[in-house]
């Protein structure tokens, strides 16, 4: 898995910024696909946390506010969203994510500490969300191309782990 030295940096910054603040949370979106090496092209970095954890982390970054953690709702996504820029990349955090159900209704807010894995990069054994987690979340929004790559990457990682032998 390779991130380019741009996405290097602003990812190594938030690792430190976050060290000390005792916020459960993982990196999502195509920078935490692309940890778990699903063919992915990175944008930015996105954070899920819990709703208290997107103002722990928003005080953590103060100094890199572009948009202040308020709740928002997008479509069929509603958080404690915030936007940052780290490096000169766009850092987006969203506390307490939920998704709109057929019926209008929210489904519960994502656990992040029950759907994370950790990941090797550089020394640091980083949170990400499952990408179990992630293929179905994007099918319930209706991203099923995403969805299809991710279920995709996570059946192959499958076949691969159940042939290896000791």
């Amino acid at each position: 898995m390779t991130i380019d030295l741009h996405h290097r940096a602003a990812l190594l910054a938030l690792v430190s910024r976050l060290a000390d603040t005792g916020v459960v949370w993982a990196l999502t979106g195509s920078l935490g696909h692309r940890l778990q090496g699903a063919p992915v092209e990175v944008h930015d970095i996105d954070v899920q946390t819990d709703e208290a954890g997107a103002y722990r982390i928003a005080d953590a970054l103060k100094d890199a506010v572009v948009r202040p953690v308020e709740l928002r709702a997008a479509g069929a996504i509603r958080s404690h969203f915030g936007e940052f820029r780290l490096e000169g990349l766009k850092v987006e955090v969203m506390g307490a994510m939920q998704k709109q159900l057929p019926d209008g209704s929210w489904e519960p807010p994502v656990d992040v500490a029950a759907h994370r894995v950790f990941v090797d990069f550089e020394g640091h054994r980083l949170p990400v969300l499952s990408l179990d987690c992630e293929w179905q979340a994007y099918e319930r929004l209706g991203r099923r191309e995403r969805a299809a790559l991710l279920r995709q990457h996570t059946l192959s990682r499958r076949e691969h782990a159940q042939g290896e032998t000791c």
